[in-house]
């Protein structure tokens, strides 16, 4: 071997060298990066005594996706189960403070103490009270939930916007890649900068990506719409200004395909997106339809009753009033309508002793006939009537044959256990989120230990490739003089 050659073998294995220590502290650098793949300078020898370096990512693309999915199904059921968390709490109190049932409860007390003696009018007038809480919950319930459907369809529009947004990053990060890998450059950073937008845009919707020649990459979502092909296809939405019970939320658009909110209390569906819609048209909707038929029920149950004539409202009233709603047929709204009779409310002019002897529409419906003082058959019945089973609409969720009062209690059961089972998915879901992730950073991520040795054994090479070339520059220094 010539000098010369050692020479340049020499400087070959200082430039590889150099270029190796650069990674490595690279990698150093951005091991506390999340979004950052961990770089291996890959040696190669192009001819004799020549080296090449070329940088490659430790990427594993099984783990990303499962990753990606992972994130997708935890974001969905954070939105739902946040939600459920805030509706609960708008609408029910803590402890259920403010919930119908409670009242209702109250409500059932007063009557049963106005029937023990029906002669005191201060407990009739305690029974309206009572009623007038019972209102005040279901009128406050329908406002707070249509509200709060109101605020998850502003979060839809504002994540819609977001999305949008992401995806016109994607595009830049993509051509960033194909462009990169055409002319043969590194394109590490720009492919981190891409798997870091794709994690960005899987806590919106669930996406299946594959990729193209030049490292195009397509994005789908998890029904096969596609998302992104060259240029990011439209997502759409309309907000609405306001929402009232039975009124439709609008749907949200991916490449003018419908975006599905899932089936089941543990929403099928994944992402963000979906968990809100989930929030607006299931679980808020659900809950505006047991309030209404509650409010039925107590129309139903307080209702006076006549031989001669068809029955008509009580001590609680409606738009539809004198008339009594259609058994087991839900009406929207009736929650946020329902009011207590003025004829019954001392406060309006009215007489609370109509309680005890009917009347309020009329003699027709008087049941006290010889005007009794101790008359207590109809507060009696009343109180027996909120726990008599009466038809309620299956869509409410509640199956279960009940009275009214129960029916109340049976709403409050099913929301807590939809939330449970809520709370029970975002934790396993967050788990497996944090799994796949740990499992990938493992795999792809840095080891700041595992980079110091590899350092180390770096510093070695450098000093091996400068001492051979000292030697050799002795060499020609000796051969010169020995000339000269």
């Amino acid at each position: 071997m010539s000098l010369s050659s050692a020479l340049s073998i020499a400087q070959s294995a200082l430039l590889a060298t150099s270029k190796q220590t650069s990674v490595v502290s690279r990698n150093v650098a951005d091991a506390s990066n999340p979004d950052y793949t961990r770089r291996i300078a890959v040696v190669t020898s192009t001819a004799p005594g020549a080296r090449a370096v070329e940088i490659q990512r430790t990427a594993n693309d099984l783990l990303f996706r499962q990753n990606l999915s992972a994130l997708s199904a935890w974001s969905g059921q954070s939105a739902l189960y946040n939600g459920m968390d805030q509706l609960d709490l708008s609408v029910n109190g803590v402890d259920n403070a403010s919930s119908p049932s409670t009242a209702i409860a109250n409500l059932q007390k007063a009557l049963q103490l106005y029937a023990t003696t029906p002669s005191n009018q201060n407990l009739g007038t305690s029974v309206v009270d009572a009623a007038k809480q019972v209102v005040n919950s279901l009128n406050s319930g329908t406002k707070a939930i249509q509200d709060f459907r109101t605020q998850a369809d502003s979060q839809i529009a504002t994540a819609v916007n977001d999305l949008n947004s992401l995806l016109s990053q994607f595009q830049d990060a993509n051509k960033a890649v194909i462009s990169g890998t055409r002319s043969g450059t590194d394109v590490s950073d720009a492919l981190d900068q891409r798997d870091a937008i794709l994690k960005k845009i899987s806590e919106y919707v669930p996406v299946s990506t594959f990729t193209r020649g030049d490292n195009d990459m397509v994005i789908t979502t998890k029904d096969g719409t596609t998302l992104f092909e060259t240029v990011p296809r439209s997502v759409t939405f309309t907000p609405s200004s306001g929402y009232s019970a039975g009124t439709a939320g609008n749907t949200i658009y991916i490449d003018n395909v419908p975006v599905s909110a899932g089936t089941g209390d543990n929403t099928t569906a994944d992402g963000k997106l979906a968990g809100l819609l989930k929030l607006r048209d299931g679980v808020a909707s659900t809950m505006q339809s047991q309030l209404d038929e509650i409010a039925r029920g107590l129309v139903t149950a307080f209702a006076e009753t006549s031989s001669s004539q068809p029955n008509a409202t009580g001590l609680f009233t409606w738009s539809g009033a004198p008339a009594i709603p259609a058994a087991g047929t839900l009406v929207d709204g009736l929650a946020g309508s329902i009011s207590v009779n003025a004829a019954f409310d001392p406060s309006a002019g009215g007489n609370p002793t109509l309680l005890r002897d009917g009347g309020a529409n009329g003699a027709a419906y008087v049941a006290n006939t010889s005007g009794g003082a101790s008359y207590a058959d109809l507060l009696i019945g009343y109180s027996s009537k909120l726990d008599q089973p009466m038809a309620f609409d299956s869509s409410t969720g509640i199956t279960v044959s009940s009275g009214v009062s129960d029916y109340a209690a049976n709403a409050i059961g099913w929301f807590e256990g939809v939330r449970q089972q809520a709370s029970t998915n975002a934790d396993s879901k967050q788990a497996l989120a944090a799994r796949t992730a740990e499992a990938l950073s493992n795999d792809t991520g840095v080891n700041v230990d595992q980079e110091m040795s590899l350092l180390l054994d770096l510093e070695h090479t450098y000093q091996a490739s400068a001492h051979m070339m000292k030697t050799v520059s002795d060499m020609l220094d000796a051969l010169m003089s020995a000339v000269g």
